[in-house]
């Protein structure tokens, strides 16, 4: 018996020896000295940069998706179809002349929609096309003030 046992300790402990040797193994090739882990501030800091990246790549698309026509527009030609003038008649109703090259029309738009009146005499082209500028608040109040009284 006991030579048995001497050889089933001698045995268990060649077993443990082996297994010993090959953890020792394993574990040095999963954890390298040599390739330390990034640590978590860096990490961070490279999600975050990404992030700041893909969200400028979008605001820049939608600039330019919003800007295309100012951007294609050929540079030092003047538009062809310009607002000459505008007179209000009154609420939602009121007169525009617009001139295309040479032409000038008279138009007039109302709730209904827009009318051509008629066609006016070609100008020059020295006329400066108007920039519709709104009321100041004093007038539009009297304005209002008045249409109720």
């Amino acid at each position: 018996m006991n030579f048995r046992s001497g050889k089933l300790s001698l045995a268990a402990a060649g077993g443990l020896a082996l297994c010993a040797s090959l953890h020792a193994a394993d574990s040095a090739v999963l954890t390298p000295a040599a390739s330390p882990l990034p640590g978590v501030g860096f990490s961070l800091l490279r999600i975050f940069g990404a992030l700041v990246l893909v969200l400028a790549l979008f605001l820049a698309g939608v600039w330019l998706f919003k800007h295309w026509q100012r951007l294609t527009l050929s540079r030092g030609r003047p538009p062809k179809l310009n607002l000459l003038e505008i007179k209000a008649l009154g609420n939602r109703h009121a007169l525009y002349v617009v001139g295309y090259e040479q032409q000038r029309l008279l138009i007039a738009s109302s709730p209904a929609g827009v009318t051509l009146l008629t066609h006016l005499p070609e100008g020059d082209a020295s006329e400066t096309p108007v920039t519709p500028t709104p009321p100041s608040f004093a007038r539009a109040l009297q304005q209002v003030m008045g249409a109720k009284s």
